[in-house]
């Protein structure tokens, strides 16, 4: 063993020395349906007048630490209540790092349903806490209340994260079941609603009526992957906490001054929601006429399918060999044995995945 191998085995925490890095395939030339990105890009005088409006920004200096001026647009796209309060994160990612820096005390849990978003487990390793996932129902993924409120009960979680709705199966948990999970909890629910744009339901507006519950979203899936930026809306006392962990100028200029345009001239994005919508229920139709495949109904700009009698590597394979990237979760989790993710993409994008799939099938 090497000097530097003995000194990263006494120095790096063992947790983080058994984890893998947050892996991001190359698309190479592929089309890109793994990452649940918005598929369009901006129109051509959009595009212009945006750099118009950045070239005016003094990148010499710091940014705006409370980003004032695009605090508004975010209130208003966001439907944020009045009597909420919001934080800004460089992405989603770096708000749920927040919380959990805030609340790491020692023993402390996180719990969340499974198969959920990586970065709940993933994040928890990062400060030392215990990750305790619980198990979603096998047939339609929905929540499995017992088992969420008798894991409450025995691990007292310190934070729950609630995707709603979730990754990576797209659907919306029960309302009702969600409320049982909040009166139930002793410490902070935390709605993650990255894919608001495309659901049919939300939290924001209930806000007010739960002094454990904060809302979680991000502009990424509208549209403004690229930017970074994420908000936390609730009451002030928790994200005042959540504020000392947040380090300065964690919202760089460009993204302030980029999302602040975006959001001013938001009915493109808003139209080009609806067209993934659109799509999304076009795609969903055309998978579950296919005889071999399990596709289930998505809230989201994704949907989750199960190749029954193909291995989900093969598919993942074939589907690449044709030309497009989807992601292949068939080992990510016991509940998704053969089981791929496609993003909704632009029409073309759809015809090129629908048609590799239907000569697999």
């Amino acid at each position: 063993m090497t000097d530097i191998n003995k000194r990263i085995e006494q120095l790096v925490r063992p947790e983080i020395r058994a984890l893998k890095a947050y892996g991001v395939a190359d698309p190479g030339d592929l089309i890109k349906l793994d990452a649940m990105e918005n598929p369009y890009p901006w129109p051509e005088d959009l595009k212009r007048a945006w750099a118009d409006k950045l070239v005016q920004t003094d990148i010499n200096r710091y940014p705006d630490p409370s980003a004032q001026q695009l605090r508004p647009g975010l209130r208003r796209e966001m439907a944020v209540p009045d009597e909420a309060e919001i934080l800004l994160g460089n992405g989603s990612d770096e708000i749920i790092q927040m919380i959990m820096l805030a609340m790491a005390r020692p023993g402390a849990v996180v719990m969340s349903p499974v198969p959920g978003f990586v970065m709940y487990d993933m994040t928890a390793r990062f400060v030392g806490m215990k990750h305790v996932g619980v198990p979603l129902r096998a047939d339609d993924f929905a929540l499995d209340l017992p088992a969420m409120l008798a894991a409450i009960e025995q691990h007292d979680p310190a934070v729950i994260f609630l995707a709603y709705p979730n990754n990576p199966t797209g659907n919306l948990f029960a309302r009702e079941q969600m409320e049982a999970i909040i009166r139930a909890a002793n410490g902070l629910v935390v709605i993650d609603e990255a894919y608001y744009a495309f659901a049919s339901d939300s939290w924001m507006s209930r806000l007010a009526g739960y002094d454990n519950v904060v809302v979680m979203r991000t502009v990424s899936k509208l549209g403004l992957a690229g930017l970074r930026l994420g908000l936390l809306a609730g009451d002030g006392r928790w994200l005042q906490e959540f504020d000392k962990v947040r380090m300065p100028y964690n919202v760089n200029s460009l993204t302030q001054t980029g999302a602040e345009f975006a959001l001013d001239n938001a009915r493109f994005l808003h139209e080009q929601t609806a067209a993934i919508v659109s799509e999304r229920q076009r795609v969903f139709d055309a998978l579950s006429h296919m005889p071999d495949i399990q596709a289930w109904p998505s809230e989201a700009n994704f949907i989750l399918f199960r190749s029954r009698h193909a291995a989900g590597d093969a598919v993942h394979e074939s589907l690449k060999q044709a030309g497009v990237l989807i992601k292949n979760l068939s080992h990510a989790d016991p509940l998704l044995e053969n089981c791929l993710r496609t993003t909704i993409g632009t029409p073309e994008e759809n015809d090129v995945f629908l048609k590799a799939m239907a000569e697999l099938s």
